[in-house]
């Protein structure tokens, strides 16, 4: 019998509406969805009518599922992976179950779609050629310092996550270490409060400092920045 396949499927980061039809009719149509949280995605599923039963999976009950999860293939069942928001992987779980299954020479599909990483990117007005994505930094400021020094000196974008109640401090951190650097935030992406900020590291502070942002910080921050050379 030929092994089942497993799709790592791309959904909405915001808005519902910006999913894929592929990505509807591959959650339709797999034999179960693997999903980071069920009650999240759940969501989207009543949304599309899709009747697909919905199995908890994370990166801590990974060795637990990895032998149901093989079963399922080997019965020549196919199977789908999504998170909460976005493309699995990015950030969210995924990487151990794809790598196992790889390593086993089972066959892994990619249905693309949304991705707040390629999404800010794409808006921010700064160089698009090169650039990293550093995920979340580490958060000593001597960690992140080191971090951003290694890829500011190879002339690189860089992409990261940051959350609201650190936010302030990154973007101090970068004016007094680097100087001139170039900055885009995004902010809810796709979402009823989305906003965006551009500008250098003082320009930002100080929009962010006149909405008195440091002591009611909200949001999920996409951060891009790009140091004058």
């Amino acid at each position: 019998m030929k092994r089942g396949k497993l799709f790592v499927v791309a959904t909405p980061i915001g808005n519902l509406e910006d999913i894929t039809f592929r990505a509807v009719e591959i959650l339709k149509d797999v034999a179960f969805v693997l999903a980071e949280d069920t009650r999240q995605s759940k969501k989207l599923f009543d949304r599309y009518e899709i009747k697909t039963s919905l199995i908890s999976y994370r990166d801590q009950n990974h060795d637990r599922m990895m032998g149901k999860i093989l079963e399922k293939l080997d019965m020549g069942l196919d199977l789908a992976l999504i998170s909460d928001a976005g493309t699995p992987l990015i950030s969210d779980p995924g990487y151990r179950l794809v790598k196992d299954l790889r390593e086993k020479e089972y066959e892994v599909f990619s249905i693309p779609g949304a991705s707040a990483v390629i999404s800010a990117l794409s808006t921010s007005g700064l160089p698009t050629d090169k650039f990293v994505f550093l995920g979340f930094l580490p958060k000593s400021d001597k960690k992140r310092e080191t971090l951003l020094s290694k890829y500011f000196e190879l002339e690189n974008t860089i992409v990261l996550y940051e959350s609201p109640q650190r936010l302030v401090k990154l973007l101090t951190l970068i004016q007094k270490e680097f100087g001139e650097v170039d900055v885009f935030l995004a902010k809810d992406i796709s979402k009823m409060r989305e906003e965006s900020f551009f500008g250098n590291c003082n320009t930002v502070l100080e929009i962010l400092k006149d909405r008195d942002f440091e002591n009611n910080p909200h949001g999920e921050f996409v951060c891009v920045f790009s140091k004058k050379v």
